[in-house]
């Protein structure tokens, strides 16, 4: 199993993957502790039926260079295959702002085959494929170096399962004339909106049981606030404050450090410094709004 860390054996080995119709791609990532996804791992396969054309891209490795897949991802006459794309599509994007094109998701493709909706990867594999796909490092560190074998043949097995899968799929859609039917949802995972998260309109995440204009206002401001924040700093928005927490602060809008410290769901670091000053001003930038 070929581990690629250099720059010039990825530029090799996508140049390949340039003579072939289609290579099917996953990642590895971890998002617990930061805002962006941190990529750890990329996985390609050129058609065929075993591993050995099969590679692992380690994009940890200091001094490697991914404008090689991202010459491949521009390069239209190769179709570039993922399973449920939007987290790796928006981790390239972050990253390079870019998309692969043409790009086939699988399992958007077997919801207009008539497998159900956001049908797992397992399910398809063991459908189509007849195989097995051993999820035991599914939830393991993928940062952590060196990588297990264990880890290393679940990797490879979430693009060399995906050929015959897509191969499977994709002719079935053309047998009965559906493949436009994906093309909306592809263009949506294309779209750069899907991916860019204003922070004026991070409120519409926010689950509350009042609407009233007023209130709605502040917790306007106060999620514009925190998605700014941890944007900033790469933390995720509920190291910041949770939902429940904004909730509360729209509630009593507080005016002082003091009333933040009176506060039952905000974090103790965040009733002091740069948040409780942010959270101040949010306030009174939401309860002055018409």
């Amino acid at each position: 199993m070929i581990t690629i860390t250099t720059t010039e054996a990825l530029a090799e080995y996508c140049t390949q993957a340039r003579q072939h119709d289609y290579v099917t791609i996953d990642t590895e990532f971890l998002r617990e502790r930061t805002y962006y996804s941190k990529l750890c791992l990329i996985q390609l396969a050129m058609p065929g039926t075993d591993a050995s054309n099969a590679v692992l891209v380690d994009p940890l490795v200091e001094g490697l260079s991914l404008e090689p897949l991202y010459e491949l991802f521009r390069d239209t006459s190769v179709v570039k295959v993922f399973h449920a794309a939007r987290q790796d599509l928006e981790i390239f994007f972050v990253d390079a702002q870019v998309f692969p094109e043409p790009l086939f998701d699988t399992q958007v493709a077997a919801m207009v085959c008539g497998f159900g909706e956001q049908v797992g990867y397992e399910t398809l594999v063991k459908k189509i494929a007849r195989e097995q796909v051993d999820k035991s490092s599914r939830f393991t560190d993928w940062s952590r170096r060196p990588l297990t074998d264990a880890q290393k043949t679940y990797a490879i097995g979430d693009v060399t399962h995906l050929r015959q899968v897509y191969e499977f799929l994709a002719k079935k859609l053309e047998e009965n004339n559906r493949s436009h039917w994906v093309q909306e949802e592809l263009g949506i995972l294309t779209n750069p909106d899907t991916y860019i998260i204003k922070p004026i309109d991070a409120w519409k995440r926010v689950k509350t049981r009042t609407s009233t204009a007023k209130f709605m206002a502040v917790v306007q401001m106060l999620a514009a606030f925190r998605e700014e924040y941890a944007q900033s700093r790469n933390v995720p928005r509920n190291r910041v404050y949770k939902d429940d927490a904004l909730v509360e602060l729209a509630s009593n809008k507080p005016k002082t450090m003091e009333d933040l410290s009176r506060s039952r769901l905000l974090l103790r670091e965040a009733r002091r410094g740069e948040i409780a000053d942010g959270i101040l001003a949010a306030v009174v930038k939401g309860v002055g709004m018409p």
